[in-house]
């Protein structure tokens, strides 16, 4: 078994410390968060640690580094920390759920969260630091783009590229072989027939842009 390091001490680094403890192959020896957001010693009964010096205790040529980070700031947040940890010399590990059906290669993947019920079709191509929630379907050929959160059931058609740092809201559906383009948020239930900008937000449906960005949101 790997041991690694969760990135976090909030919802998602507990459910991940819960996955990566009773569903994969890697162990889960302890946390790190900044220093000013570390307000506790222990979580999940394992120690926190400052990030600044996370590797003085656990180096990083004999664990790996998971960061639980949610799609705040349009993914920024999770994306900085994920490059942080490859600067300090970790690898970034995966969970990959056994209750997902995955019909496509997801090998050298880096922080990816793929959680339970996720259908992926043949020849989908998934970047780095994406999270797939529970109960996708993402379709044939299509591709996911790096820093992107995609929450649960999203339904994603045939042929479709989803950008970088894009997030994709509860039950949006997005048609064939549309493109959706960096930093676009896609809110829930919107159907998404057309390509979009990028930064926009679309809500509704058939989905319509409104007049703030993505990176203006406080989100």
């Amino acid at each position: 078994m790997t041991n690694i390091i969760i990135f976090g001490i909030g919802d998602i680094a507990e459910l991940a410390h819960f996955y990566f403890t009773n569903d994969s192959d890697h162990n889960v020896v302890g946390f790190t968060v900044d220093r000013k957001y570390r307000n506790i010693d222990n979580f999940c009964g394992l120690p926190v640690i400052d990030f600044t010096e996370v590797e003085k205790s656990y180096p990083p040529d004999s664990h790996m580094m998971f960061v639980a980070v949610s799609y705040a700031k349009m993914n920024g947040i999770r994306t900085l920390k994920v490059e942080q940890s490859r600067e300090k010399g970790y690898q970034l590990a995966n969970y990959i759920s056994s209750r997902a059906t995955v019909l496509t290669n997801l090998e050298n993947l880096e922080n990816c969260f793929i959680l339970e019920d996720n259908t992926i079709q043949p020849f989908v191509k998934i970047g780095n630091n994406v999270t797939l929630w529970s109960g996708n379907h993402i379709g044939h050929h299509s591709c996911i783009g790096d820093n992107t959160f995609i929450s649960s059931h999203v339904v994603i058609s045939g042929g479709v590229h989803v950008g970088r740092n894009c997030f994709m809201g509860v039950n949006s559906t997005t048609f064939d072989h549309v493109s959706i383009s960096d930093y676009t948020l896609v809110a829930a239930d919107a159907l998404i027939n057309k390509n979009t900008e990028k930064y926009g937000v679309y809500v509704g449906s058939p989905a319509k842009k409104i007049k703030t960005p993505s990176n203006e949101l406080d989100i």
